[in-house]
């Protein structure tokens, strides 16, 4: 069997927001060391934070001062996860003009996550989408709980189409679709890939997973050889949905990069300045990282011989 793989995926670094927003508040200092050391990998795409509520996520009351940092990185596009129309104008008011608007495709967890309905939240797309456009940048719908709601259940999939459908006609530029709670596995996944694509036919389509249980890096690789170039993943496999319970880490970077590039797709991240970026990582959470790359190293990494054995007489 041959992959069918395409030349380039674009992978979008989301450590600084999805893999920090359920550890305990890291200084701002510790914060802009991590996000030296994810710039350095060669990433073009870094999710730097999220305008939402500090009382529900503290991790991230310091959104304003990290995006008043980011110019200091000039050649990465950052982007910043807003929950509704008002962390929207604080983001935009904050520098930021990419803009992920994360909408939920079940009730269960919009109202957990964002207190209102799936319709309630898709219904302000369009303002969201014209305050990022007014600012000179881009909307981007993540559609989270996109197959599975720990709260309802499975998400029909005409449930997914139907919102991202609703966003593209708000004013939407791309659509990302989350495994929120990391249950899909790859025939779901392309199956409402397809069916989104069918839909909204033109727009970027991107996927975000969790390696909740284990099927992360398989889904990945499904995705793109369904045509998927546009991945999100975290640093050391950080990560999980503070509304959402069970839900841990992200796909690790580290770990997409070196199946991706190994499988001859370039990516532009180094994989040496990924490792090096999981262990600022490490430091700055405090505990050991998921990832198994991280542990083992590249296949690169030398090990030494063992002595030989005696002989025997």
């Amino acid at each position: 069997m041959v992959l069918n793989l395409p030349a380039e995926v674009d992978v979008r670094e989301v450590g600084m927001r999805d893999g920090l927003q359920l550890e305990a508040p890291v200084p701002l200092e510790t914060k802009l060391a991590l996000l030296d050391a994810l710039v350095a990998t060669g990433v073009r795409r870094i999710e730097a934070t999220s305008f939402v509520s500090p009382a529900a996520v503290p991790a991230l009351a310091d959104a304003a001062q990290v995006a008043a940092a980011l110019d200091q990185w000039p050649g990465v596009r950052f982007s910043a996860l807003v929950a509704g129309v008002g962390g929207a104008r604080r983001a935009v008011a904050a520098g930021m003009t990419d803009l992920e608007y994360v909408v939920s495709a079940a009730d269960g967890h919009s109202l957990a996550n964002a207190r209102r309905t799936t319709d309630e939240a898709t219904a302000a797309t369009a303002e969201v989408a014209r305050l990022a456009h007014e600012a000179g940048g881009r909307c981007e719908v993540i559609i989270a709980v996109a197959w599975d709601c720990p709260f309802d259940g499975p998400t029909p999939p005409e449930r997914t189409v139907a919102v991202a459908r609703r966003a593209v006609e708000a004013g939407a530029d791309e659509i990302c679709l989350g495994d929120t709670i990391g249950t899909v596995v790859p025939g779901r996944l392309v199956a409402l890939v397809d069916a989104v694509r069918e839909a909204c036919a033109g727009v970027p389509i991107g996927v975000h997973l969790h390696n909740t249980r284990g099927a992360g890096l398989a889904c990945a690789l499904a995705a793109v050889q369904a045509g998927v170039t546009r991945l999100d993943a975290s640093i050391g496999g950080l990560g999980g949905c503070p509304f959402a319970p069970g839900a841990s880490g992200n796909i690790a970077t580290e770990e997409l990069v070196y199946l991706l590039e190994d499988s001859g797709v370039r990516t532009g991240i180094d994989l040496a300045a990924a490792l090096r970026a999981a262990a600022v990582a490490e430091q700055a959470v405090g505990h050991p990282l998921p990832s198994g790359l991280y542990r083992a190293g590249g296949r690169s990494r030398p090990v030494p011989r063992p002595a030989p054995s005696p002989g025997r007489p």
